[in-house]
């Protein structure tokens, strides 16, 4: 862990405080809008080059998260590995790494998961590094954000750490944005 990054870890309970605002701006499908195009079709590429089928996600619920190593809320790794390991039976989360907000993201894929398996114990799946803001040629997040495929929903990341829960059946239930703990109860209510 860089200088940087051990400064980030230390000031992230003040982050989180100073931008509880930010739960403001969580989106949720409260009319139960289901998707057009079906969640468990989409696949993409693990960070090792895996194809890794969403099929296999069929009766979990899902936590897809945009991350980046050098961002204040970078810490949330721990969080959502402890959430991860306390739900396994019925949750995945799926970790995006991009570099799309300010360079927060500058490692290689092999360099992004040996950061993450070393400084936070990660052992949830990890994709290859692509951005989160243009869809272009990410088909995943393109189904997250686009109402033409999800049913409802819009809300591109605003900022690294930004999460999309869905359900069992692959109907997306809400947005969450970086601010929102992982292990907060805004997430673990709908679990």
């Amino acid at each position: 862990m860089t200088i940087k990054q051990r400064v980030i870890k230390l000031f992230y309970p003040l982050l989180m405080k100073a931008e509880k605002k930010e739960t403001k701006n969580i989106h949720q499908n409260t009319n139960g809008v289901q998707p057009v195009v079906p969640f468990h079709s989409l696949e993409f590429a693990l960070n090792n080059k895996q194809q890794f089928h969403f099929s296999q996600l069929k009766g979990k619920k899902v936590l897809l998260v945009n991350v980046a190593s050098n961002c204040g809320y970078t810490p949330q790794y721990t969080e959502l590995e402890t959430l991860y390991q306390q739900n396994k039976n019925k949750l995945v989360i799926l970790g995006f790494p991009a570099n799309d907000f300010k360079e927060q993201e500058p490692g290689s894929d092999e360099e992004i998961a040996s950061f993450c398996k070393v400084n936070f114990g990660v052992t949830f799946p990890l994709f290859q590094k692509q951005s989160v803001t243009d869809t272009s040629g990410n088909r995943v997040y393109k189904w997250l954000t686009d109402p033409a495929e999800n049913g409802w929903n819009n809300q591109k990341p605003t900022w690294n750490f930004c999460k999309y829960l869905v359900d069992e059946h692959g109907k997306l239930l809400a947005f969450f944005p970086a601010a929102v703990s992982p292990l907060g109860n805004e997430i673990s209510k709908l679990l």
